[in-house]
């Protein structure tokens, strides 16, 4: 086993800001998971499960071990004539995984490609994009559960998902250590182009009949074309959720401003763009010393360089605090909070 010791911990974290660990140990399997957690030297530490490192903010040092999940693979594990279940080891790129698929002709997960992170964080998250959830794919995953290193198998049910919701952000938290994630994908799939400006993409492309390659590349063209590249800027993607909220509330909003940007939610809900709530609170393209809200993409919150996780995280909170007093609705950081 490979321990290091008061370890720095900016190569891990898409936000680039500095911050370190006790200790931090790599696992490539299951075998080698549990014995990192029976150590001597890390067994009764406090510990954080670290994949891509692309939802989370380090407010302070780590006290404990981070344990970096480097499990690789892809295979397909059952295959019929319309479907193929294919699963992935947890420390797999979520992109590359996506490409993958798509390079193979299954479709489904086309609308997520070049989110960031590793597949490990796809079901913890319920990730999604442009009308897609993981959700909508998943089949089952295992996870290793600390307590006695037992693998145990998870069906969706089980899992609890909710937006950007799981069972391993709730009661499961801590307890368990996912290893691989399986999704049931589509040798004929049915297209998702009509949610935000995928079909408007295709049509400046010529592309009548998209096939799900023409989707991928068209979502990767959008997101880069509005998004900041971590490895260039650091960033955590979207850092609030979009809120739910009653459509009472969101009806006595339009009325004050009709161009609000919202999507039902279920029966007397109604789903607000977290995005255009924080631009017109006047905060989009904002900056301050080395941190700031992206010129393009207002629910993005950025490192200039240098930056502390404190004050990106005071940031946070004082644009939470604007869009409460302007709008009436509290916003969720998406992102996790060391």
């Amino acid at each position: 086993m490979d321990i290091q010791r008061n370890a720095d911990l900016q190569p891990f974290n898409t936000f680039h800001v500095a911050a370190r660990a006790m200790r931090l140990a790599r696992f490539t399997s299951a075998t080698e998971l549990r014995e990192l957690l029976n150590s001597d030297e890390l067994k009764d530490l406090p510990r954080l499960v670290v994949g891509g490192g692309s939802n989370m903010l380090f407010t302070r040092d780590w006290p404990g071990v981070v344990l970096l999940n480097a499990i690789e693979g892809i295979d397909v594990v059952e295959e019929t004539v319309d479907h193929v279940i294919v699963r992935s080891g947890s420390g797999v790129w979520w992109h590359e995984f996506v490409a993958h698929c798509v390079g193979e002709g299954w479709g489904g997960i086309e609308n997520m490609s070049l989110i960031p992170g590793k597949v490990g964080a796809a079901p913890m998250q319920n990730i999604g994009a442009y009308g897609v959830e993981i959700k909508d794919v998943f089949d089952h995953l295992e996870a290793l559960r600390i307590s006695d290193g037992e693998v145990i198998r998870f069906t969706g049910a089980e899992c609890k998902f909710g937006y950007r919701e799981s069972f391993f952000k709730r009661e499961g938290k801590d307890k368990y250590i996912i290893l691989n994630v399986a999704f049931k994908l589509a040798k004929h799939p049915e297209l998702h182009t009509h949610y935000g400006s995928i079909q408007h993409e295709l049509e400046k492309r010529g592309i009548e009949k998209p096939t799900i390659q023409d989707v991928s590349d068209a979502v990767i063209h959008i997101r880069r074309s509005k998004l900041p590249d971590p490895n260039v800027l650091g960033n955590a993607g979207s850092f609030f959720k979009n809120p739910v909220v009653t459509a009472e509330l969101a009806a006595r909003i339009k009325a004050a401003y009709p161009e609000l940007v919202s999507f039902p939610a279920g029966e007397g809900q109604v789903k607000l763009a977290a995005g255009w709530l924080i631009e017109q609170a006047g905060w989009k393209g904002f900056r301050e010393g080395s941190v700031g809200v992206h010129k393009d993409q207002a629910l993005v919150l950025v490192n200039y360089g240098g930056s502390t996780g404190e004050a990106i995280y005071e940031l946070s909170t004082r644009v939470l605090e604007s869009v409460k007093e302007k709008f009436g609705v509290e916003l969720e950081r998406e992102v996790n909070i060391i």
